[in-house]
């Protein structure tokens, strides 16, 4: 940057509202950006937006700390967002509950499955010990998968990353492989997002209908549970 620039950086970067100012900015524009494309899941706003962020802290040489001391009180509407999902869970409870077998196969199933198969396939392409541990709470959302990973012998920051790109990789892309298997059920459809790709997955989720959204907000926080019970359990058969 020039020296103007970078002056004027030091100046804003020293503004703890500096962080959430671009958080949002770079979130309006990534739903703009999808707007556009006609909601298409490759045009997903967590990516573009985390994508332009990375980017400009790189460029910026801003160091992590310093933009969330800013952007935490987007990190601490997590929790309220997390619990309004179970709004429109209520209004499915009914089909919840005549679904209450498969949902509980589904979700022991889905938990063992997407901790297994990524821990056996880091072991194939010789990722180290850590690094299994770190993958094998990919699929829940990024504090439980945290706290876990730590439990466990994983290491945190690694496991949140891999958490992201878990949850973006759903959301592209779950839509493709479901109309490719042919399952049209809204609450498979959401159940199987919610499992998978947690939170983010959750989001585009509510962009097919209030129905897949609400199982797949079902899916991530019993998921969640299920693989901080589950996973310490099933590690020693694993390594």
């Amino acid at each position: 940057m020039t020296p103007q620039i970078s002056e004027l950086w030091v100046y804003l970067s020293a503004s703890p509202l500096l962080g959430l100012t671009l958080t949002l900015l770079a979130y309006q524009g990534a739903w703009w950006l999808h707007q556009k494309s006609g909601f298409s899941p490759l045009a997903n706003p967590v990516l573009i937006a985390v994508s332009v962020l990375v980017t400009l802290l790189l460029l910026t040489g801003t160091s992590y700390q310093t933009y969330f001391d800013g952007a935490q009180f987007v990190h601490f509407l997590l929790g309220p967002a997390t619990v309004a999902l179970a709004v429109p869970l209520y209004t499915q409870f009914r089909r919840v509950r005549a679904m209450l077998i498969p949902v509980i196969g589904g979700l022991v199933i889905g938990s063992i499955t997407a901790a297994v198969s990524a821990v056996l396939v880091a072991r194939l392409f010789g990722a180290s010990l850590a690094t299994q541990l770190s993958l094998a709470p990919k699929s829940v959302t990024t504090p439980i998968a945290m706290g876990v990973a730590e439990r466990i012998g994983g290491i945190p920051s690694l496991t949140a990353v891999l958490v992201i790109t878990t949850g973006i990789l759903g959301a592209v892309g779950g839509r493709y492989v479901f109309n490719a298997l042919r399952i049209h059920d809204p609450a498979i459809r959401g159940f199987a997002t919610g499992v998978t790709a947690h939170g983010i997955g959750t989001a585009r989720a509510f962009q097919e209908s209030e129905q897949v959204g609400a199982f797949a907000a079902l899916a991530m926080g019993m998921n969640g549970l299920m693989t901080a019970l589950l996973l310490p359990l099933l590690l020693p058969w694993l390594l």
